[in-house]
């Protein structure tokens, strides 16, 4: 157990926490805050709103002493002992102590379990398997506390062992060392990960892309992505090639900014085939690939654009699928940083407008129904576009009336 007194933490603040680990104290069971909430206070990181919890005690009295609280339960992973409950207008994951009894690199078989020592190295990486008590007591049995005072993503006793356990294990360390690392990476860690690179190709999709998405965005990503490139990782991921330069271009330009479809376009994507290949590899929902879809395809007006055409764009295509453009074209060395930084902040200041006018207004001018409707309207809507949105209503009508009167 660790000298740091973390009674003050935020976390342990929380009223559902201190319920739930109230609940679960009691009667010779014992609960204890685990994982990310820890590691992040630790490291003077925001909280990130997930935390959870850790007990001696078994599902059914988990649930069973949470409904008596009023609590509600969810028993969303009730196969390896873990129950959601949720209160206080806050969700909390409490899981039963765990031993592994058998592992095939994608799935565990487990048995429930008291001995916190023993959970704690069955966890991934030694800043993972902190845990604190109600009263703000550190328990650290793997060395983490030393790791995050160095910024050391390391796995917890043999790295290979750990990755056979788990495949994922391998895209976890770079995605870990992405966010929370400094320095180079843990040689262990980072030999294990290269010569289990071949068993990448067994995991899902759907667990791939969910490591990628947050790797992407983390801090380090622009340097890890490069490692990944260099041990021969990324390739077998994403099965194309990668444009290092114009992520590490992106990410000193524009910092924080972009989505992960943004990122994996700049990173991955030059025209449509590239995205449909990223999109499978990575399982991405049909909004992620329409948005990397729309960024390419707003590169070209761009690339070229000026005040007036880039109020056309905005009205045309939307805000996000410019100023996507915006910073794919100027990642990938089309455009300036600095115009396309000026251009975006623009577009963050105009209110695009709406066409004033429906097909109603033509209908009622004596145009009757059908395709000559759209005709009549695209034609008034080119023209209120081509005066720079400046017609309103009247004027607009009063021009329609002008277009039925020719054709009489």
């Amino acid at each position: 157990m660790s000298a740091l007194d973390l009674s003050a933490a935020a976390f342990l603040a929380e009223p559902l926490v201190q319920r739930v680990l109230g609940l679960l104290s009691e009667d010779g069971e014992e609960a204890r805050v685990v994982g990310g909430a820890v590691r992040n206070h630790l490291m003077g990181l925001p909280d990130q709103g997930d935390i959870d919890i850790a007990t001696t005690a078994l599902p059914e009295t988990i649930v069973k002493r949470a409904g008596a609280a009023g609590l509600k339960t969810v028993p969303t992973g009730i196969d390896h002992g873990t129950i959601t409950i949720i209160g206080y207008h806050r969700v909390v994951e409490v899981t039963t102590l765990r031993v592994d009894v058998e592992t095939d690199g994608r799935r565990a078989v487990v048995r429930f379990g008291r001995d916190w020592e023993a959970d704690a190295t069955r966890r991934d990486f030694t800043m993972n398997a902190l845990s604190v008590d109600a009263d703000g007591r550190l328990y650290d049995f793997v060395g983490g506390l030393g790791d995050i005072e160095a910024r050391r993503v390391r796995f917890i006793g043999s790295a290979e062992r750990r990755i056979e356990e788990d495949r994922l294990r391998v895209l976890r360390f770079f995605r870990f060392h992405a966010a929370f690392g400094e320095g180079a990476p843990d040689a262990e860690g980072l030999g294990a990960a290269i010569r289990a690179r071949q068993d990448l190709t067994e995991l899902s999709a759907e667990r791939i892309g969910l490591e990628m998405r947050k790797l992407v965005v983390a801090r380090r990503a622009a340097d890890t992505i490069a490692l990944m490139q260099e041990s021969g990782i990324l390739p077998l991921v994403a099965a194309g090639v990668a444009d290092l330069a114009a992520f590490h271009r992106f990410v000193e330009l524009f910092g924080k900014e972009g989505v992960p479809a943004l990122r994996f376009a700049v990173i991955f994507a030059m025209v449509g085939e590239d995205i449909d290949r990223i999109a499978r590899r990575f399982r991405l929902s049909g909004k992620e690939r329409d948005r990397m879809v729309a960024a390419l395809a707003a590169v070209p007006a761009a690339r070229v654009g000026g005040p007036d055409e880039d109020r056309v764009q905005l009205y045309r295509i939307g805000r996000e699928a410019f100023q996507d453009g915006l910073l794919y074209a100027a990642a990938k060395g089309f455009l300036a940083p600095e115009e396309a930084r000026t251009r975006c902040d623009d577009a963050s200041n105009w209110a695009i407008p709406e066409f004033p006018l429906s097909g109603r207004d033509v209908v009622e001018q004596g145009i009757g129904r059908g395709p000559l409707v759209g005709l009549v309207l695209r034609d008034l809507e080119r023209w209120w576009i081509a005066q720079g949105f400046a017609p309103d209503v009247e004027a607009l009508r009063r021009r329609l009336q002008m277009m039925v009167a020719a054709q009489q």
